[in-house]
């Protein structure tokens, strides 16, 4: 099984690179976030022309998330059991089974400042994703949860650290919040990085910020036991963000010597 994530940062805006990308790569499941695109509007027959069937969750605003298959898509579940709001839920998880995988498609909150309330929504946002997927993870399906997580796991996961200082997407309480999700069993896929010894996966737009690897790794890929054994190679796709019209963020691919499990019609 191909196992991709991607920050489109507007599924509408990317529409023609996310198809050639997805021509090109072929991953059987894509996470996406930052979809920015309404449910009903969501390019369905142009992805479904490549043979992905799709479930979307999103308001059309400044979230949304997606799962794209092409080995099935079943149980699909928007949000999660005591998922916080600011002040209603938004468009921030979908789940669903796809060839086997329970797979999460989740865009974290940013949190904007330390002392903003977005910041305390976020850390209230990641332990109610804790527990859900402690509820998941009993099931004992393999599972992975794919997305933009905006908290960058160590210091050697951004540029300089030093930027850093007092901002958000590294403070302790943010990467705790990281380590009680791996406590639950789940293993952190570091993909290869492609260019350079950091597996950057977004670079501000700024200029230069990318061609001078000035990046962060904040996009994840956290598995559970019986999927992360199957992982035999992952990768930090830096030619997406290439070009053109890029997203600031850049797609990781997994693959996995897990057989998917297709529905017979």
């Amino acid at each position: 099984m191909r196992l991709a994530t991607w920050n489109v940062n507007s599924v509408k805006a990317r529409l023609p690179r996310l198809l050639e990308w997805l021509a090109d790569t072929g991953p059987d499941v894509v996470c996406l976030q930052e979809t920015k695109c309404p449910d009903g509007a969501f390019p369905v027959s142009e992805v479904g022309a490549l043979g992905y069937t799709v479930a979307s969750h999103s308001d059309g605003r400044w979230n949304g998330v997606a799962i794209l298959s092409r080995v099935g898509l079943d149980d699909v579940r928007v949000g999660f059991a005591g998922e916080p709001g600011f002040p209603d839920p938004e468009a921030r998880a979908i789940s669903a089974t796809c060839g086997g995988v329970r797979v999460w498609s989740v865009y974290v909150p940013n949190g904007r400042t330390p002392e903003d309330p977005h910041y305390a929504y976020k850390l209230a946002w990641f332990a109610a994703l804790r527990d859900a997927l402690d509820a998941e993870l009993a099931g004992g399906i393999p599972l992975a949860v794919c997305g933009d997580f905006n908290v960058a796991p160590t210091d050697a996961d951004v540029w300089d650290p030093a930027v850093f200082t007092h901002s958000t997407h590294v403070t302790p309480a943010e990467r705790a919040a990281l380590a009680a999700l791996r406590d639950l069993g789940l293993s952190d896929v570091v993909p290869t990085p492609m260019k350079g010894p950091h597996p950057f996966t977004y670079w501000d737009y700024r200029a230069g910020m990318f061609h001078q690897n000035k990046g962060m790794r904040i996009d994840l890929v956290y598995a559970s036991a019986p999927f992360a054994r199957t992982v035999k190679s992952a990768y930090v796709d830096r030619e997406a963000r290439k070009g053109k019209g890029p997203s600031d963020h850049a797609p990781i691919v997994v693959d996995a010597e897990l057989v998917p499990v297709v529905e017979a019609f």
